[in-house]
């Protein structure tokens, strides 16, 4: 298809109708039929039978049932590990030991974890939400800002310690233009040289520490409020629960996803299949707890079994939800939206505005899509010979490239990293989306201003 406006339309009605009705299913699949009516020259019955094919193509990748099967498991793996009293045990261990006394503590160790695991993004929000959403709830802090929280130090800081999936891709498009001859020197020097300009994510990982310690809350975040779950009754009525049902799975769960990007890789972490990586790691976290939790008589084998299944249960709009994301980022990419987004830079634009506006554009494009990897694979091979054709700092515009991948993936509703961080800290994901926004526009404008700055420098 040629570049053209329309191809915004399908993001723009997903957008509107995920911020006006709340209902992420309803807007995700508005969008992608609208795109797919205007991919077959709005045919009634040809844009029908896309929707067939499309749904059938998804369904046949095996990253993307991974994914889903990941999505799944996640919930088993949270029922058990609630149904088996670990949390409550955690959360009696913290209150003990004082370690965590405060809702700023109760936020403050999520964020450290969060830091701490940079391996993959799904698995960074999964693990902050599974360990701080007993603490929020024990000493009452709202789901939306344990989600903020999660969510900004999932994508920001993989983009940030590049020693997993993140770095792979953005070495490989970096690599690529030295191969075309655009770029000269060495890829790891470049990327690396590059990270330091990545003013957005480092932004936000600040913001969100000054508004955990000072308790800032700002738009729709001071509307927030607390709303009791399970876990905080369990923690009241299973003191002697143990926290190792909680802990071990966690822990395992960590270590399985270094373990499976090594060996999905053939010996190079970077390498490794981040989709097939969290799903061997969620399927064999899984089968553990089914030895241990059985083993050592916390739950029969029944109550297992019905536990594991209501959790997968309970996820599986969150699957859909998923599906209906990566839909529409396949009808984004065949509308080409992102290229038609990258034409819009002015071809007399001053080197003292280049990384600037290729920072906004690539926020624009990662925003519409969803997509941070998208908007990389979509915008280096355009920033990069434009950044070389006008002798502009080239790290610096790589920098702007993943500072801009990183706000929307951060902070757009069709993004899977939203999703799952509403999903790990049980909130729902327009108020996550609508809560975080202020933060990330505050940081998205810290980081323009540093990228002129040093554009000056430069």
């Amino acid at each position: 298809m040629e570049l053209s406006a329309l191809s915004l339309l399908p993001s723009l009605l997903a957008l509107f109708l995920a911020l006006y009705s709340k209902n992420v299913l309803l807007a995700l699949l508005s969008g992608t039929v609208l795109g797919l009516f205007i991919l077959n020259n709005f045919s009634i019955g040809a844009s029908l039978q896309a929707v067939y094919q499309l749904f059938f193509s998804l369904l046949s990748e095996p990253w993307i049932l991974k994914t889903l099967g990941f999505a799944l498991l996640v919930g088993s793996i949270m029922a058990l590990i609630e149904g088996s009293h670990g949390i409550a045990g955690f959360v009696t261990y913290l209150h003990n030991k004082q370690l965590v006394t405060s809702s700023r503590s109760a936020l403050v160790l999520p964020y450290i974890i969060g830091v701490v695991i940079f391996v993959e993004s799904s698995i960074t929000s999964l693990v902050a939400g599974a360990v701080g959403k007993p603490l929020c709830d024990k000493y009452e802090v709202p789901h939306a800002k344990l989600a903020f929280v999660c969510d900004s130090t999932s994508a920001p800081i993989s983009s940030l310690i590049v020693l997993n999936g993140w770095g792979a891709l953005l070495l490989g498009l970096i690599a690529t233009q030295i191969s075309l001859g655009t770029l000269s020197g060495n890829g790891i020097d470049i990327l690396i040289n590059s990270i330091k300009y990545n003013f957005y994510a480092i932004a936000i990982l600040i913001i969100t520490f000054i508004a955990i310690y000072f308790n800032i809350n700002l738009g729709a975040m001071k509307k927030s409020r607390f709303l009791a779950s399970t876990s905080l009754a369990h923690a009241d009525k299973e003191r002697n629960a143990s926290m190792y049902t909680m802990i071990l799975p966690i822990v395992l769960m960590v270590l399985l996803v270094f373990v499976f990007l090594y060996s999905t890789g053939d010996g190079n972490i970077l390498k490794g299949s981040g989709s097939s990586a969290i799903f061997y790691t969620m399927g064999t976290t899984l089968l553990f707890t089914l030895f241990y939790f059985v083993g050592t008589k916390n739950m029969s084998l029944s109550s297992w079994g019905s536990t594991a299944i209501k959790g997968s249960i309970k996820l599986f709009p969150i699957a859909l939800i998923l599906l209906l994301a990566f839909a529409i980022g396949d009808v984004t990419t065949k509308l080409k939206t992102g290229e038609y987004l990258a034409t819009l830079a002015t071809d007399n634009l001053s080197v003292y505005l280049l990384a600037s506006t290729i920072f906004l554009l690539s926020c624009v494009i990662s925003f519409a899509t969803g997509t941070s990897w998208g908007t990389f694979s979509i915008m280096i091979p355009v920033a990069v010979p434009m950044a070389v054709g006008m002798d502009a700092n080239i790290a610096l515009c790589i920098g702007a490239v993943i500072s801009g991948g990183v706000f929307g993936d951060h902070c757009s509703p069709i993004s899977d990293t939203t999703i799952i961080s509403a999903m790990a800290s049980d909130c729902e994901v327009m108020e996550h989306v609508k809560t975080q926004l202020p933060y990330a526009l505050i940081a998205a404008s810290i980081a323009l201003v540093f990228f002129i700055l040093f554009s000056f420098i430069g």
